[in-house]
């Protein structure tokens, strides 16, 4: 499942819990799916920060000069 689709899933299940009308195992069946499809995105997100270059400026040439992106946490 891509990304997109995996936030698409937790907004789903945030909603169905948010009614509170869900019964116990299965608010515990679906809170384990979004605790699942959270690591899975927060893992995805955190491969793509480490592949974003982050423009520092221009070489005398008027080429872009970039560095990877460090993440301030």
């Amino acid at each position: 499942m891509d990304f997109e689709k995996k936030l698409g899933r937790l907004e789903e299940i945030v909603q169905k819990m948010e009614k509170g009308e869900l019964a116990l195992e299965d608010s515990l069946k679906l809170f384990e799916e979004g605790v699942r499809l959270s690591r899975e995105c927060q893992t995805q997100l955190t491969a793509a920060e480490a592949k974003v270059k982050q423009l520092t400026g221009f070489d005398g040439d008027g080429r872009p000069v970039t560095q990877d992106f460090k993440s301030e946490e």
